[in-house]
């Protein structure tokens, strides 16, 4: 089918280039088979490995490349670009997941996933750094007793924040208990005092209506008093006059008593 493309020259030398890269990599992978030392199989991945890195990035180009050309190349031209392109993606896949199998064979548990532009992903040159493959076992063992410290170490101190979020809860919920309590005392203390202001209102209002009671019985008696007074006054300066009464249990005014004179020579009986 690549053989009848319509490409332009610059699409053409990419994809030629990516199927040059292709080759090589089907003959890496034959080689492989071959190798028995850990070692080794872990450089020819890392070459395997750049291979793909360079297909990706090839990929890529001639994606870009056909995309800037649509508007020049026909539809049917497009489409067969484009399914071209589609089918180099899933040979590059293959080979990924090739190399992962191989990867799981020698005993790296390190993988990369594809899974950028073009629709795969390289392993990038930090992930790279260090092949666990290249590790010798007594390195392994070392690293992975290395995680498990820090893995303690990560537990022990989730253990230990766990441990002071629940003293702080229990101190808050401590706090809250005695401030709900206090606050109950308070509402308590304040229904006291308003009933005890309402006692005072009712007993200054007592106090109130008896002496307003009090001043009325002695204004009462202050002028019975006066108006004793003032018939007495009378009936003493006017003993004769019979329009004044008598005032019960005061005794009438003494009549002016007239000496009689015997005449001489008269005898009494």
């Amino acid at each position: 089918m690549a053989s009848n493309l319509q490409m332009s020259p610059q699409v053409e030398q990419i994809h030629g280039e990516i199927r040059d890269n292709f080759r090589a990599l089907a003959n890496g992978f034959q080689k492989l088979d071959k190798i028995k030392d850990a070692n080794r199989q872990s450089n020819q991945l890392e070459e395997l490995t750049d291979k793909m890195r360079e297909c990706k990035r090839l990929i890529k180009e001639f994606d870009r490349e056909i995309k800037d050309e649509e508007g020049r190349n026909p539809p049917e031209v497009n489409k067969q670009l484009n399914d071209e392109k589609q089918s180099m993606i899933k040979e590059l896949n293959s080979y990924v997941a090739l190399r992962k199998t191989y990867m799981n064979t020698i005993g790296n548990k390190k993988l990369e996933l594809f899974d950028n532009g073009a629709g795969v992903s390289v392993p990038t040159a930090e992930e790279n750094v260090q092949l666990a493959s290249e590790m010798s076992n007594q390195e392994l063992i070392n690293a992975g007793t290395k995680t498990m410290d820090e893995t303690d170490q990560a537990i022990e101190r989730s253990k230990q924040v766990v441990h002071q979020t629940i003293e702080v809860g229990t101190q808050t919920a401590a706090t809250l208990k005695g401030q709900t309590e206090q606050m109950g005392r308070i509402v308590n203390e304040l229904d006291s005092i308003q009933f005890s202001i309402k006692k005072a209102s009712q007993l200054v209002k007592e106090i109130g209506r008896q002496v307003a009671t009090d001043k009325c019985i002695m204004l009462f008696l202050f002028l019975i008093v006066c108006g004793v007074i003032a018939i007495i006054v009378v009936k003493i300066v006017h003993p004769n006059n019979k329009d004044i009464r008598d005032i019960p249990g005061l005794a009438p005014p003494v009549p002016t008593r007239r000496l009689l004179y015997a005449r001489s020579g008269d005898h009494l009986d």
